[in-house]
């Protein structure tokens, strides 16, 4: 250990060494293992002599040593001119640069215990320490390389650089390179290793020197190639040439610069090719959407998307496109299946549209925005400027309608579900949601009395479907609705087991349904007048005690003209069951013990109004089940029994009994939603009011319009016109120093 002790050193002995072993090293020459060994403890010896260290003076001989050297360096590499300049600069450079970090090792003991200490930490550096002073010494590596950029790079930097653009000029006009394409980048890159060592601002050099000369020479390049490329007049041409000149300067970066410096050289070139050219690209842009021309949008796109604010243009074309298909889809759709080809062509546009964004835009939310848009505004459409209502609620509901009945012929239950699933989609888009539910309700309503469902599972999870879509509330009346059928069939067992308990035989078989008044749309107030035949009169009074010795206080209503019967025909040459509605049923049981009545006895013997009664008359002679000796039904005009009739089928359904949605029930629908949107905007009015106490009218309009527009886009008119009206009841006041603020009357 007697080695390591402080000891009196001759420095001019001991420097002469290292300086001969430091040439060795830094030109990279063999330097034996043992050589080595003894100039590590020869650094740390001067480091630690005795009487006084001699750090400093071995940091002043080395500093003075590497600035000698380089000078030579500076002749060698010059020797051979221009030409050659920055290969034998490169060659130097790859010696001297490994050469250093070698000496570096050489130098542990001086840079760890002497320089490191007086240097300021890193973050000091980083963050800066206004009181802190910059050590005058760097570590041994650093000062080689610090030697070198002050000794070569400031002398020769220019020069350099110029004819390292000249080689990147004939690269891209593929010439062959004067010097190899390793000396060139290796120069470059030296520009970034020479400050390497430094923690902040190690591109200084590199940028100031190098990149800012390259990317101007490179603009004017660009700005060149742009005007020659557009005298073709070319868009398509025009656009597949810069994403091919991109690409290629982009490898070139790759090939010979930082790669800090490939943004930037995107950024140029779309600068000079794309962003100062933008009216020239957008001429065409209109005419490649209507043509849809894939390529040509993927090429546009892909330029457009790097340059602030420019993609605005072929986002808004691409909406007017949506929005011109779809309108074009769905106008002048006429006849029985409207409904179903307002909703297929719909979602066949919106497919379409769907797929071309995911491949020609990646699915970019610009664009996906722009198809929200066009579907919103296309589904919401409502024709005459605005005059007509919109009908996409009550189609769409009609749409599922068609297929939740027995009727959808030749289309499977797995299709049937991906259709209705599919609805959801135009579902999502219409404002009028409350409309839609009503015509959905009605529809349901008569699937479930008329038994028409194809499938209560198909019926329960388009209902889910809307839930999810809306929300509970939404949907409960739908769900109470479906309830209301399973209660009802337990009803009609206990009413069995009641019969047999009594011992009693009502001759029919007789089947009811409970339905809930706030449930069902089935309009109370058209309880039509009707006699009962005597033949159900039994039933319907044992049902009645029955129903109300369960549940005390409540009232029925029978809605006969919802009602249907099985009749069994026996007076023809072969028996035939029928199903008809109520009427039609009383109308032929008047037949059984004759053949003929007149119109009046009819109407008189059922009590029927006029209108229902011609209905039901007609489509039992349309059926050919009687025969009247009149076209026109005058109450004289006799009906007789067709005892000639015959059908192909012994079971079959004379219709009438279902019909469809006349105008009428359209127009009630829709005065219905009307009534329900004013009592659900002063209900929420009232919630807001209460809860804030005061409001000023513009807020209470914007918080009304919140909470609605999950199932109906109300319009500020018909809000003023509720606030009028709850005033007038005296649930809110304007308050008394402003006419456009209210306050809550508790």
């Amino acid at each position: 250990m007697s080695s390591l002790k402080p000891r009196r050193v001759d420095f001019n002995a001991t420097w002469s060494a290292i300086r001969e072993t430091i040439k060795g090293v830094i030109t990279l020459d063999h330097v034996p293992r043992t050589v080595w060994n003894d100039r590590f403890s020869d650094v740390y010896s001067i480091c630690v002599a005795h009487p006084e260290p001699m750090a400093d003076r071995l940091y002043a001989e080395t500093k003075q040593y590497l600035i000698d050297h380089v000078a030579k360096l500076l002749n060698n590499v010059q020797e051979e001119g221009e030409r050659n300049l920055v290969k034998n600069y490169f060659h130097y450079w790859s010696q001297y640069y490994v050469g250093s970090q070698y000496l570096h090792s050489m130098y542990l003991y001086l840079n760890q215990q002497h320089i490191k200490t007086q240097k300021l930490s890193d973050a000091e550096i980083i963050y800066g320490n206004p009181d802190a002073t910059i050590g005058e010494q760097m570590e041994i590596g650093e000062l080689c390389l610090e030697v070198w950029q002050s000794g070569m790079i400031a002398p020769l930097g220019q020069r350099l650089v110029k004819l390292l653009l000249e080689a990147i000029d004939q690269d891209r006009s593929q010439q062959p390179l004067s010097t190899s394409i390793e000396a060139v980048r290796g120069t470059i890159i030296s520009f970034v290793e020479v400050q390497g060592y430094r923690k902040k601002g190690q591109l200084q050099l590199y940028q100031e020197l190098f990149e800012e000369p390259f990317l101007n020479a490179s603009g004017e390049h660009f700005k060149r190639d742009a005007v020659r490329l557009l005298q073709e007049k070319d868009v398509s041409l025009y656009m597949e040439r810069v994403k091919a000149k991109i690409e290629e300067e982009l490898f070139r970066a790759r090939k010979f610069l930082h790669y800090s410096s490939l943004p930037k050289v995107s950024h140029r070139c779309e600068t000079h090719m794309v962003a100062e050219h933008l009216p020239f690209l957008y001429s065409e842009c209109m005419n490649m959407v209507q043509n849809e021309r894939k390529k040509d949008l993927s090429n546009m796109y892909d330029l457009l998307k790097s340059v602030q604010n420019a993609m605005v243009v072929l986002v808004d074309t691409v909406l007017d496109h949506i929005k011109t298909q779809g309108l074009a889809a769905v106008s002048n759709l006429q006849g029985e299946n409207i409904h179903i080809n307002f909703v297929e062509n719909l979602l066949t546009v919106y497919k379409k549209y769907k797929q071309l964004i995911q491949d020609v835009f990646k699915s970019d939310q610009n664009f996906m925005g722009a198809l929200d848009k066009a579907c919103n505004s296309v589904i919401n459409h409502r024709p005459n400027q605005g005059r007509s209502p919109c009908r996409s609620p009550e189609l769409l509901a009609k749409y599922c309608d068609t297929l939740l009945k027995k009727s959808s012929k030749g289309i499977s239950e797995a299709e049937v579900d991906e259709k209705l699933a599919e609805s959801i989609i135009i579902f999502k888009y219409i404002d009028d949601k409350d409309i839609f539910q009503k015509f959905y309700s009605r529809m349901l309503a008569k699937r479930l009395i008329h038994q028409q469902t194809q499938s209560m599972d198909a019926e329960e999870s388009m209902i889910n479907r809307l839930k999810q879509a809306c929300g509970y509330e939404f949907t409960s009346k739908l769900h109470r609705m479906f309830t209301d059928m399973s209660v009802s069939a337990d009803l009609n067992n206990k009413f069995n087991d009641f019969l047999k308990e009594e011992n009693v035989d009502l001759g029919i078989n007789f089947g009811i349904y409970i339905l809930q008044a706030g449930a069902w749309p089935l309009g109370q107030a058209v309880v039509t007048p009707f006699a009962l035949p005597q033949q159900l009169e039994k039933s319907v009074q044992m049902f009645e005690s029955f129903y109300h010795k369960r549940f005390n206080g409540r009232k029925l209503t029978w809605l006969h003209h919802l009602c249907q019967a099985e009749l069994k025909l026996n007076h023809l040459k072969r028996p035939y069951v029928v199903t008809v509605q109520t009427f039609q049923m009383a109308m032929l049981l008047l037949f059984e013990n004759t053949n003929s009545l007149t119109c009046k006895e009819i109407r008189e013997t059922l009590q029927l109004n006029n209108e229902q009664f011609t209905r039901h008359v007609v489509s039992l002679i349309d059926s050919k089940l009687l025969l009247a000796d009149a076209e026109e039904l005058t109450p004289e005009v006799t009906l007789r029994l067709n005892l000639e009739y015959s059908n192909k089928r012994t079971k079959f359904r004379i219709t009438a009994a279902v019909q469809k949605e006349t105008p009428h029930e359209v127009e009630q629908t829709m005065n219905s939603v009307e009534e329900d949107r004013k009592m659900y905007l002063q209900a929420a009015i009232v919630r807001i009011m209460k809860s804030r106490k005061v409001l000023k009218h513009n807020l209470l309009i914007q918080e009304v319009y919140a909470q609605s527009k999950v199932s109906f886009a109300p319009s500020v008119q018909l809000i003023k016109k509720c606030i009028e009206s709850l005033i007038d009841k005296q649930y809110i006041e304007r308050t008394p120093h402003s006419t456009e603020e209210y306050s809550y009357v508790a």
